[in-house]
């Protein structure tokens, strides 16, 4: 028989949805690919500890660090610490540290893994940023902290930065300083102000073509220090310009939710690698996709990672920077997480009928790994919104 939930509409009709997909096998050791292919993680809460989950949120580090080796399993690099751990929206600096810690001693226990830490400046606010000088700050403490514990570091984008810059000379100070110190390559991180408002005019410039030649100045610059970018635009256009642009060597990394199949695949010239917040909700499947790939089987890789596609473009639409809570409700479906609660209750950032829509579509997409948990799950969400 097949399985079927109660599902609200748009129109505030409710749906008896009978589920369709199937679990993605799993490989039987981590497979090789032909791009590099970060996932990024997030952090699970322990909602039996956080009594303030807005200002202090407790973590579950043992589901937390599981996840991980989940990734792991499936041939991914893991970004450690990224706004998909709800940096600067949940997870504080302290909460970070103690996440790059536990995590970089966690990788050390498995063989072939890898990860790459978040080095931003959250631990300044706004209101504190009175100079460069205390931007630089702010990153070399960061830098620092995952250097000592022998991590390599992505550079985020900066909200103080945003904050106290005058001019694209600024960003060319503040990045070649710290690149300038950095013991090893360093990514890069373009995000755009639809996952964070407070970076609009990142890079000194509005227009993309004029922010473009800052981002190339710093890596011509700091060639030697930058091992890639990755941009996070959610277009198509522009990350092709970019990764055309890039000096051999450099590594252009799609941060692209709504294009990364094509972006990924390539157009039989030029490819992106990949750092995605999306790969942690569907990593079987873009594993499967991304392994198919290495062997050449492009009729497996489209099939497989296509399908997750209108999935993505789901869980990321506007308001984009609440993409989140579709993350963790997949992991909550799929049995990694014993509940559906969120660092600062970010699980409230959408409503039913965006996780009924992320529910089918999840099914169609073949993503959710254990169909009868997650039809059981979902029947008890949606009881909770009073869809019985």
């Amino acid at each position: 028989m097949a399985r079927a939930v109660k599902l609200p509409r748009a129109d505030r009709t409710v749906e008896t949805y009978a589920l369709v997909g199937a679990p993605t096998e799993r490989p039987e050791a981590a497979p090789v690919f032909n791009r590099i292919a970060y996932a990024a993680a997030h952090v699970v809460s322990d909602p039996w500890v956080d009594a303030t989950p807005w200002n202090s949120p407790a973590i579950d580090w043992d589901a937390t660090l599981a996840f991980r080796h989940h990734l792991w399993s499936l041939g991914f690099r893991i970004a450690e610490a990224m706004d998909t751990s709800q940096r600067s929206m949940g997870l504080d600096w302290t909460g970070a540290q103690e996440l790059i810690r536990r995590s970089l001693g966690e990788a050390r226990t498995v063989p072939g893994a890898d990860l790459a830490c978040g080095a931003g400046t959250d631990q300044l606010s706004k209101q504190d940023a009175k100079s460069l000088d205390d931007v630089i700050a702010a990153y070399e403490e960061q830098l620092g902290f995952i250097e000592k514990h022998g991590g390599r570091a992505i550079m985020m984008a900066s909200r103080a930065l945003a904050h106290v810059a005058k001019s694209p000379d600024d960003y060319l100070e503040v990045y070649g300083r710290i690149l300038g110190q950095a013991k090893d390559k360093v990514v890069l991180h373009w995000l755009g102000d639809m996952f964070d408002a407070e970076l609009s005019g990142y890079w000194g410039g509005e227009r993309f073509e004029d922010t473009l030649e800052t981002v190339l100045s710093i890596i011509a610059d700091h060639r030697d220090k930058v091992e890639g970018i990755k941009i996070s635009l959610l277009d198509q256009a522009c990350e092709i310009e970019l990764r055309r642009r890039l000096p051999e060597g450099v590594i252009c990394f799609t941060g692209d939710d709504f294009n990364y199949a094509a972006l990924i695949g390539g157009d039989g010239t030029h490819h992106s690698h990949a750092l995605l917040g999306i790969f942690d909700a569907v990593a079987p499947q873009a594993s499967k996709a991304l392994a198919a790939l290495a062997k050449g089987d492009l009729a497996t890789f489209r099939g497989t990672i296509e399908p997750t596609v209108p999935l993505s473009r789901k869980i990321f639409e506007a308001p984009t920077q609440y993409y989140k809570a579709g993350v963790v409700f997949l992991a909550w479906l799929n049995g990694h997480q014993r509940h559906f609660t969120m660092p600062a209750g970010m699980q409230s950032a959408r409503g039913a009928v965006h996780y009924a829509d992320v529910f089918r579509l999840a099914d169609q997409a073949n993503v959710l790994d254990r169909p009868d948990l997650a039809a059981e799950r979902m029947a008890a969400l949606m009881k909770l919104c009073g869809i019985e």
